[in-house]
């Protein structure tokens, strides 16, 4: 019992010091870019926004397959998109756009 006391002494000490970091997330990207859709096929991809920067073969079963553009990546379960992400792009590269 006496070891669960000293434990616990030593570990309050911790606790007590702990910080919470809020860190901001920054914005990903034109806000105004329409991305691909949910469902959408990559035929109707290809339609809308042309071919792709870069194709990244199929991984994995189910095959996921990554198409990337200039300002986003797509990502396609079989044919169908499952996610469409946005490119980062730093505050350096804002500053030098405006």
């Amino acid at each position: 019992m006496s070891r669960l006391y000293l434990l616990l002494a030593l570990l309050m000490p911790c606790t007590v010091f702990a910080e919470t970091l809020q860190i901001p997330v920054g914005q990903q990207g034109s806000g105004n870019l329409l991305l691909p859709q949910l469902g959408e096929s990559q035929r109707a991809v290809l339609e809308r926004f042309g071919l792709a920067d870069e194709e990244h073969p199929s991984v994995g079963n189910p095959p996921i397959t990554r198409w990337d553009y200039r300002e986003f990546s797509v990502y396609f379960e079989h044919t169908h998109v499952i996610n469409s992400v946005r490119h980062h792009q730093s505050g350096a590269a804002k500053l030098i756009k405006e």
